[in-house]
């Protein structure tokens, strides 16, 4: 018999918990990621998202075709003490997008982020990957993560596709794991670690880099480069 000793075993790490997320405003260039609130965010949010169900597609939640409803769903976002959602808000101080920390287990060091809304004035804006670097900087340099996870619908090409440009790792497929809106989901898994973050870091700013756009506010070079 093989003494515990003799077998391997991952390398040491600090095993003191991660701070759980709260209400905090991460500022930016573009706009800011802050605590998501009903009195703040609501009336906002529902001007930006009304009207495109699309976006709803691939979450539970949604679409809302009463306005009651979307209030409800906004409420209760605001109260989960399980997951912590944020609104993504311009530079004009209007709510145009959500997105939350969740699946968080501190003592694990792991996070993921989602439930990611961006309306159509969000979408395809510096800002959209703006929040995306703040919320992850948030997760990492504050609360102390060194696991960062983001999954979404195998079959949501967009999502994916964020996720790989965001710097995230392809992990792999979770079939049947879900079952969203009576339809079967397999779930594409993906992450990036406190290891590879300052790298991720160092793309980011460079990209958001005044700098890196024209005078028309186009890119000049891609995040990926």
């Amino acid at each position: 018999m093989i003494a515990s000793a003799e077998l391997p075993v991952g390398p040491a790490v600090d095993s003191a918990p991660a701070l759980f997320p709260g209400t905090v405003t991460l500022r930016g260039h573009h706009g800011s990621v802050e605590r998501l609130s009903v009195g703040r965010h609501r009336v906002a949010l529902s001007t930006a998202l009304r009207g495109h169900d699309a976006l709803w597609t691939y979450l539970p939640p949604g679409p809302f075709s009463d306005p009651a409803e979307f209030d409800a769903y906004i409420a209760a976002c605001e109260d989960n003490k399980e997951r912590i959602f944020y609104a993504v808000v311009d530079d004009g101080g209007r709510a145009v997008g959500i997105l939350s920390l969740m699946e968080i287990r501190p003592a694990m060091r792991v996070v993921e982020v989602g439930n990611i809304v961006y309306s159509p004035a969000l979408q395809r804006t510096p800002l959209a990957t703006e929040a995306q670097y703040l919320i992850a900087r948030y997760a990492f340099e504050t609360l102390g993560y060194r696991r960062y996870e983001w999954k979404c619908n195998a079959l949501n090409a967009a999502s994916r596709r964020a996720a790989e440009r965001f710097g995230f790792t392809y992990e792999g497929l979770f079939r049947q794991h879900m079952i969203v809106k009576g339809h079967s989901r397999d779930t594409a898994w993906f992450s990036m670690l406190d290891g590879e973050w300052p790298a991720r870091k160092a793309a980011f700013e460079r990209w958001l880099a005044p700098e890196n756009f024209d005078r028309d506010g186009r890119q000049k070079k891609k995040l990926g480069q």
